[in-house]
C-alpha cells in the first residue's frame, strides 16, 4: 500500500508555543461557550463544562446543545475563526483512535460561494489540527462541494437526502485509500453519508467519520 507523504515537522512550533503562552498571560483565555474566563487552559469555563454532554463512542465529541452548540454558532456564524483550533483540540482524544489507520485526514467542505462569504471553511479549520496529530496530510480539496445546497437545519430528513445528493465529488484521491472525514456538526447523517459515497467514488476504501457534536434526533425530521 502507498503510504501518505507524512507532513514536514514546524521548526516555527516552538517560537509560536512561546508566543501563544505570552499571549495567554496579557489576553487571558476566554469560554467558548459563554465568553468568561476559561479555566487555564480549557475551552470552556467552569460553569459551561459541566453543561457538556459527551458522546464518546458515537463518531460525535457531543451532543449538540448548550455551551457547545453556542460555540459553534460563534464558530461558524461570527467570523471567529480563531475557535477552529481550542475546538479542534476538544477532538483530538477521540481522534487518536484511527492513529496508524488512516492516510489522510479530508473535511467535508463548503461550497465555495460559501466560503466566500464566511471568509472561512469551519471544517477545514477543524481537519488541520487533527491531521497534525495523526501525521497525515490535510486534504482539504479532497472533496469539492459541486452544488451549492441549502441549508439542512430546516429540512425534513427525507429532503435532506435529496437536497445533499450529488453534492459532492473527489479530487485526486486516487493514492489515498483510507480517510478521516471531519465536520463540525452531524443531525441526520445524510451530508456525511454523500460525503463518504463521493469519497469512495473517488477510489477511497475506507472512510471513518468524526464531528465535533451531533442532534440527538428522537425522530426522524
Amino acid at each position: 500500500m502507498t503510504q501518505a507523504t507524512p507532513i514536514a515537522v514546524d521548526r516555527y512550533r516552538p517560537m509560536h508555543d512561546l508566543l501563544e503562552g505570552f499571549l495567554s498571560l496579557v489576553a487571558p483565555t476566554r469560554c467558548a461557550g459563554c465568553e468568561d474566563l476559561a479555566d487555564g487552559a480549557s475551552a470552556f469555563c467552569a460553569s459551561c463544562t459541566v453543561l457538556l454532554e459527551p458522546l464518546a463512542g458515537h463518531g460525535a465529541v457531543f451532543e449538540y446543545g448548550g455551551p457547545i452548540a453556542d460555540a459553534i454558532q460563534r464558530f461558524k456564524y461570527d467570523g471567529r475563526s480563531e475557535l477552529g483550533a481550542v475546538l479542534a483540540s476538544l477532538m483530538l482524544e477521540h481522534a487518536e483512535r484511527w492513529a496508524g489507520e488512516v492516510d489522510a485526514v479530508v473535511p467535508v467542505p463548503l461550497h465555495w460561494r460559501r466560503r466566500r462569504t464566511r471568509g472561512y471553511d469551519q471544517a477545514a479549520l477543524l481537519a488541520r489540527p487533527l491531521a497534525r496529530s495523526l501525521g497525515v496530510p490535510a486534504l482539504l480539496r479532497g472533496l469539492r462541494r459541486v452544488r451549492n445546497t441549502p441549508s439542512q437545519v430546516d429540512l425534513p430528513h427525507a429532503e435532506r437526502q435529496r437536497n445533499i445528493a450529488g453534492a459532492f465529488a473527489p479530487w485526486r484521491l486516487s493514492r489515498v485509500r483510507r480517510v478521516l472525514l471531519v465536520d463540525d456538526v452531524r443531525t441526520t447523517g445524510a451530508t456525511l453519508r454523500a460525503a463518504s459515497a463521493a469519497l469512495k467514488a473517488g477510489g477511497v476504501a475506507e472512510v471513518q467519520r468524526l464531528v465535533l457534536a451531533a442532534r440527538v434526533l428522537t425522530e426522524a425530521t
